[in-house]
């Protein structure tokens, strides 16, 4: 499964936005199989902030472990805050 982020906007901010996404995304997370890779592509993303990002990246990291790729994550302010929870 592909997860595009830009679908949530190109400006990631803040933990309520965050945890707002991925309680949004929880019903589609809970549909891939056991043995589905989860990518996150940033593409699109100008800003994302370590609080959006924690919300949202973090919990995923801890249920699909190994199974969780991170695509397109050239921009700075990805790289910088990637680079914080990572």
């Amino acid at each position: 499964m592909i997860i595009q982020l830009k679908k949530f906007g190109t400006t990631l901010v803040s933990r309520p936005s965050g945890k707002e996404a991925l309680l949004a995304f929880t019903p589609i997370l809970n549909q891939i199989n056991k043995n589905e890779d989860v990518v996150v592509d940033f593409i699109g993303v100008m800003v994302l902030a370590p609080s959006w990002a924690d919300e949202f990246l973090t919990p995923l990291g801890k249920r699909f472990g190994e199974r969780l790729k991170l695509q397109d994550t050239e921009n700075p302010s990805v790289k910088a805050t990637l680079s914080i929870l990572f």
